[in-house]
């Protein structure tokens, strides 16, 4: 949850150009009050009645005075915001909280409460607020959603104010606003055993501990807030400071998740987009691995590999997944096609080193970017593509005779470079198809009498 800071709505003469802004603000009832008692000024001097003019005078004052009466009237009247949640998946609702406080030593009158939010998130909300008096406060709320991901700015409040004879409206606004960021679905994935996750992790854990007796740690200095029972004691009298025994850390297993932004490699749009389900499918493999103890990447077809907690790039060794995660999430909440033609900057970032399990969401490829992937794939770690053929994709589920088994050229192309690769259908579920990744790389391990990629 968080909470938009505080703004003060007041009357400023200077910016709101004085007596005109009164007068813009005067209803249907004031000016019709204003026209009325023109009109019976003009017919008393054209008929000569005395009395008429009172009567006209007193129709074009009255609006005249409720608006200078408003525009004089300065309230002081504090406005916050509280987004429940702040980042929110897809297709679920988010509540927003509005919290008013009158701040000043004088009640208000009635108060219209209107929020600002973008036409994707529903109606603009309006509310309105009785008499409050001083010191007081109200609170009202109201549920936005959106199918379409994204950040969407909030605010800011606007607090529309009236004469108790309805002749004359205003509008204060606040200056503060909140960000709304809209995450990709997630969708629930099983925990399947891909290449990548026992090489230095797991049992390589036990071993390391093991082959390191307790003289051969290399201790550090003490820090503020380290345990004493870590207390290396040998060294300490050797350095004639206190020293500590560090703590051995595991390798752990990398995952980087290749995202295919071109826009040349998708077609449609909308939430039921290819691209959609790309970005939905790449954001569940990131949580997924996070949540397995993997340092994961995620990196898209421009070379940029977001977030990045070190050099490598990297997240989850030394910051907690949900920081990692959710930092992932925002950039795959405004992600959008790049103008690309070709995957060879991901390439020349991947053929740097061996990065463990590769996992890609792939367009529409050609025979060179087939070949290009080809290339990417390590040997020292499985590699599993998604590929959304926009052909394929543009057909209803039923027209799909079956499941798609990678029959095609560029299909082919990565199976032979040891790719597990599966051709996404529209509609598909990613955790069938990652079952049925999983089914396939046992299927090549026990062909060839050993792991699979």
């Amino acid at each position: 949850m968080t909470t938009a800071g505080t703004g003060h709505a007041e009357a400023d003469r200077d910016e709101k150009g004085g007596i005109r802004t009164a007068l813009a603000g005067l209803t249907t009832r004031g000016r019709s009050f204003l026209a009325a008692g023109v009109a019976a000024a003009v017919c008393s001097y054209v008929l000569g009645q005395s009395d008429l003019l009172r009567v006209g005078l007193l129709l074009a004052v009255l609006p005249l005075v409720c608006a200078t009466i408003l525009y004089r009237t300065r309230y002081r009247v504090a406005g916050s915001r509280r987004l429940s949640p702040a980042r929110v998946p897809a297709g679920s609702e988010a509540r927003v909280h509005l919290r008013m406080d009158n701040v000043s030593r004088l009640p208000t009158g009635l108060l219209m409460l209107q929020d600002r939010v973008p036409y994707v998130l529903g109606p603009r909300p309006r509310f309105v607020l009785d008499r409050v008096e001083a010191g007081g406060r109200r609170e009202v709320s109201y549920r936005v959603r959106s199918d379409l991901r994204g950040r969407y700015p909030l605010g800011p409040l606007q607090l529309r104010l009236t004469d108790p004879f309805g002749m004359c409206e205003l509008t204060r606004s606040f200056s503060t606003y909140d960000n709304l960021t809209v995450i990709p679905r997630v969708e629930p994935l099983a925990p399947v055993r891909l290449s990548g996750e026992a090489r230095g992790y797991g049992d390589g854990r036990q071993r390391s501990l093991a082959l390191a007796g307790e003289d051969d740690v290399i201790p550090r200095g003490y820090r503020h807030g380290d345990d004493l029972r870590r207390v290396h004691w040998r060294s300490t009298a050797r350095y004639g400071e206190l020293m500590v025994r560090r703590e051995e850390q595991p390798q752990r297993a990398r995952c980087t998740v290749l995202l295919d932004t071109r826009g040349i490699a998708f077609q449609g749009a909308g939430p039921d987009a290819a691209f959609e389900w790309a970005v939905a499918g790449a954001a569940s493999v990131l949580v997924h691995m996070l949540e397995r103890g993997f340092s994961v990447r995620l990196l898209t077809d421009t070379g940029s590999a977001v977030p990045g907690e070190g050099g490598d790039g990297f997240a989850g060794a030394s910051q907690g997944s949900a920081d990692a995660a959710g930092l992932m999430m925002d950039t795959l909440a405004v992600i959008d096609h790049s103008d690309g033609e070709g995957l060879s900057r991901a390439y020349d970032v991947l053929r740097g080193g061996n990065e463990g399990l590769l996992v890609a969401f792939l367009g529409d490829l050609d025979e060179e970017q087939a070949a290009v992937v080809a290339r990417m794939r390590q040997r020292g770690g499985g590699a599993v593509a998604f590929v959304l053929d926009s052909e394929t994709w543009m057909r209803e589920p039923s027209d799909v005779p079956g499941p798609l088994d990678g029959s095609g050229e560029r299909l082919r192309m990565l199976r032979e470079a040891g790719w597990t690769t599966l051709g996404v259908p529209r509609g598909a579920s990613l955790d069938d198809l990652w079952r049925q990744a999983d089914r396939e790389r046992r299927g090549v391990a026990a062909a060839g009498g050993g792991e699979g990629p």
